[in-house]
């Protein structure tokens, strides 16, 4: 998108237009969007957003938002773009601007560009600015932002610089100090920069934790084995929570509007007689292949544009930027709808209305619900219309030209992954231009960052479409690559104008900031433009589903249980207290060990055998060892090791993909990749992409077999754990009530041996499910809970088990522990409580009183989406740490 017509000196310091190949290296930032801006510029600066960072090592991430969400406005600098004469680029006064580090300019090392929103280059900052900006920028101290002033001139344009450092009061005194000596800012502003940013930190300060004993309840006591169903009910506290994805319920379309929208007809290939609310959803997604600009004299925004007030011109309304040619509007968006509400044959209803004559539609989905996909399509439509349906994710031989001859072609994401990275004309989903692509579990490319991501982004599509149910799982950021995927044009799809226009300011502001309430409005116009969203509860979705009760079982630890989980509460607290005290010596040392304490006392909570062992009790055996001798004694070590970090939901460290579903290795020096990730990487350079070791495909470990039936689990010692045995007694109170099945979800397999173990003790039957297990063998358990009346519990992995699956043969949903992303639990929830369900639905949540597990809850009732970010133990590069602390000072409590 960036075009020079040839390279200047740097005069001006002309940059060159090629952009880092890291995207981490070269992110861009611009100001908010403003409304009214006075002729000057704006009265008031823009959101922040990530700069051009130098990439930092960080190997801990808390949150999903802007890593630079807490950055401080300092000050700004009113100056000039330079070279414009040489770039084609177009802005107009008050338009935000991309800044970009050009690090390798030939001209000047120091060289800082400037884009418009959609790319083109506009010139650069002035030499004797950028000499003294560049440092700033490249060690991370500084983030800058800039919007236009004033008209574009022959030679210059009038630009404002804001500047945006950290929110850490002494290194805020630092940092001002050197700008102040640099000449860059003026004590008096900033003053009162500080002075603002004190206020608005003060506004949004959060709330000090409440205590277990401010939740108003008694606790539960262990019941005996003979206690009823009523009377566990009876103690336990029902549980209301407003269901998931918050954000999105509040920017949404109203009930009111959703329940008035146009139908559209019955397709006719259909077997299937859509219910009222799908023909809605059908006529609405027919529109959305077929956007149209703002008609002449119209007020509509689409997209964010507008017509402007000449008529001849369009104007978006995120980054004010300017054309005078139609904006390209991407064709299709998100069909959000609930879980359970039809979203695969509304899509099926679309293939099939639009005609099967323009080229084949491409459907992305998880392995779980790849055969879901193809066996919709033969219930739903009738037999003489039958589309020619092509799975398409084994190693058996497809052609381009097959693909391109059907009309509807399944895949999975690891498919599209694996090709993404093939070359030499093998990448066949590449090698056609599908009339659409629709992702189920769309949600799956929420990191922008990912290859899964970065893979999707790349297919060629007529229209894309999102299914998900959950748009926003840990943030408005995640909201970016969807976007992203759909191809939206108009400056929000950057991820450094995402953040400082939306994302930013929503995490950030308090409610009634100006900055925020605009971003909310932004937000809140894109949303109900490409999504549709309708949920289960909605008066005229009318579903008919039969009553949901949620309770919260509260449990107590026994004598012996309460004093380990004091000692390891102990531990992380005195961890946190150093952190706080120290300055930088073995922060990231302290940090790493704060969160892993964290993992370890929710594992304490279901039971204290899951930390038995500790992960660094078993790498210390190798501390003296680079590269570890595989015999094996060290590999079952190493596999030990690689168990925890699967089940601490950490990321590989070369594509940032969650590990537990890469086909997790571990190398012989000790650091965990999908493999093939660093069997690419072993391809290429032979050595750990980490530590520089040299590395062979020998060298690498998977998990051990999970011998399930020999889990090694001593029956007197799962005894002892308060959890299992008030979950065992639920079980077996529900198991009375005739025709009773029930779903008994946990992110740790290792937990879900230890109830196996006590169920095999009780002689209670059961079927397991988890991501161990081949398709054909996770096929057989779901057939079992279906089929068999005398397999009525199922013990299900929530990662694996959350989406895809239909799971309305049982009616009660025991939950053993708390998820990092409370939207995971909905989803897992929503697998019982869906269409299709007749009875009743019972979801029960386990909580141990007074530990991590009550506060966790009580974080969930008054501001769910914390969880997820203070709970992400995962690892990515260039990312802060302390915008969480104060999360985890509050869980540590």
């Amino acid at each position: 998108m960036v075009r020079s017509k040839r390279s200047r000196p740097h005069d001006a310091g002309s940059s060159q237009p090629p952009q880092a190949k890291n995207p981490r290296l070269s992110t861009s930032q611009n100001n908010g969007p403003r409304s009214s801006l006075p002729a000057g510029g704006p009265s008031q600066p823009p959101p922040a957003t990530q700069s051009v960072y130098a990439e930092e090592e960080d190997p801990i991430d808390l949150t999903q938002d802007d890593p630079q969400s807490s950055l401080e406005l300092y000050g700004s600098l009113e100056n000039k773009i330079v070279g414009v004469r040489y770039y084609n680029g177009v802005a107009t006064p008050h338009e935000l601007v991309v800044l970009r580090r050009e690090a390798h300019n030939q001209y000047d090392s120091n060289a800082i560009r400037v884009d418009n929103v959609m790319g083109n280059q506009i010139g650069h900052l002035p030499r004797t600015v950028v000499a003294k900006l560049a440092p700033y920028v490249d060690r991370g101290a500084l983030v800058l932002e800039a919007v236009l002033i004033g008209e574009k001139g022959y030679f210059d344009c009038p630009v404002r610089i804001y500047f945006y450092g950290t929110s850490d009061p002494v290194g805020r005194t630092k940092l001002e100090e050197s700008l102040k000596a640099d000449k860059l800012l003026k004590a008096t502003q900033l003053k009162a920069t500080r002075k603002e940013a004190e206020a608005v930190r003060k506004s949004t300060g959060l709330k000090s934790g409440t205590s277990s004993a401010g939740l108003g309840q008694e606790a539960i006591q262990r019941e005996e084995q003979g206690a009823t169903l009523q009377s566990l009910v009876s103690t336990s506290e029902t549980f209301e929570v407003q269901r998931t994805d918050q954000l999105s319920n509040v920017l949404a379309t109203g009930e009111e509007a959703l329940e008035n929208m146009p139908m559209a007809e019955q397709p006719e290939p259909l077997k299937s007689t859509l219910l009222p609310y799908q023909l809605q959803g059908l006529a609405w997604m027919i529109a959305k292949e077929n956007p149209q600009v703002p008609a002449v004299k119209s007020t509509d925004v689409v997209q964010l544009w507008k017509r402007c007030s000449n008529n001849n011109s369009f104007q978006n309304l995120a980054t004010s930027f300017v054309t005078n040619s139609p904006p390209q509007l991407l064709k299709g968006g998100i069909l959000a709808d609930d879980m359970g509400l039809g979203k695969t044959l509304q899509i099926i209803s679309l293939i099939l209305s639009q005609g099967l004559q323009d080229g084949p539609t491409l459907i992305v989905a998880p392995v779980t619900v790849l055969g879901n996909w193809e066996q919709q399509v033969k219930f739903h439509v009738k037999e003489t219309h039958q589309p020619r349906v092509l799975p398409y994710h084994s190693s058996k031989q497809v052609s381009s030209a097959d693909l391109k001859n059907s009309d509807i072609v399944i895949t999975t994401y690891g498919k599209l992954l694996s090709e993404s990275k093939v070359q030499n004309g093998a990448a066949r989903l590449y090698s056609v231009n599908w009339r659409r692509v629709v992702l189920d579990e769309g949600h799956n490319i929420r990191n922008p960052s990912s290859q899964t991501a970065h893979a999707a982004h790349r297919l060629q599509a007529t229209s894309r479409w999102l299914l998900t149910g959950t748009p926003i799982i840990n943030g408005v950021k995640d909201f970016l690559s969807l976007l992203q995927f759909l191809k939206l044009k108009g400056g929000l799809e950057d991820e450094a104008l995402f953040g400082q226009v939306i994302s930013r300011p929503i995490r950030q502001l308090h409610d009634s900031h100006p900055d925020r309430s605009k971003a909310v409005k932004i937000l809140a116009h894109l949303m109900k433009d490409i999504c549709l969203r309708r949920r289960k509860d909605m008066k005229f979705v009318d579903l008919k589903l039969p009553p949901k009760a949620e309770c919260v079982h509260r449990i107590t630890f026994s004598k012996t249980e309460q004093p380990k989980y004091d000692a390891v509460l102990a531990e992380a607290r005195g961890e946190l207290e150093k952190y706080q005290a120290s300055a930088t010596k073995n922060q990231q040392g302290r940090y790493s060990s704060i969160l892993e304490r964290l993992l370890r006392l929710r594992q304490i909570c279901n039971h204290w055998v899951l930390c038995k062992e500790r992960v660094q009790n078993l790498l210390a055996f190798f501390e003296d060892q680079k590269v570890v001798a595989l015999d094996p004694k060290n590999v079952a070590i190493l596999q030990q090791a690689l168990q925890f970090i699967i089940e601490s939901q950490e990321e590989c460290a070369i594509c940032y993909e969650e590990i537990g579903l890469h086909e997790p290795v571990i190398t012989a020096c000790k650091h965990v990749f999908g493999r093939a990730c660093i069997t690419k990487a072993i391809q290429m350079q032979g050595k750990c992409p980490m530590c520089r070791a040299d590395l062979k495909e020998e060298s690498l470990v998977e998990p051990a077999p999970e011998h399930r039936e020999e889990a090694g689990v001593d029956p007197e010692e799962a005894s002892k754990s308060s959890k299992t045995e008030a979950l065992v007694n639920i079980l077996q109170a529900t198991l009375k009530k005739e025709r009773s099945k029930v779903v008994v979800f946990s992110q740790w397999t290792s937990y879900l041996n230890i109830v196996q173990q006590r169920l095999k003790d009780s002689n209670i039957p059961y079927t397991r499910i988890d991501g161990s297990m081949p398709k054909k063998a996770r096929d057989a358990s779901i057939e079992s809970l279906n089929s068999d009346p005398d397999t009525r519990i199922l013990l299900a992995s929530l990662q694996v088990c959350s989406v895809g699956l239909n799971l309305v043969a049982a009616d009660t949903v025991i939950l053993a522990d708390s998820w990092w992303a409370p939207a995971i639990e909905d989803q897992a929830v929503d697998r019982v409580h869906r269409l299709g369900q007749t009875r009743e639905t019972t979801i029960w949540r386990l909580v141990v009183e007074g530990t991590i597990e009550e506060r966790v809850l009580n974080i969930q009732t008054e501001k769910r989406r914390l969880v997820s970010e203070a709970f992400q133990e995962k690892s990515k590069k260039g990312k802060t740490k302390e915008t969480r602390m104060a999360d985890i000072s509050k869980l540590l409590s």
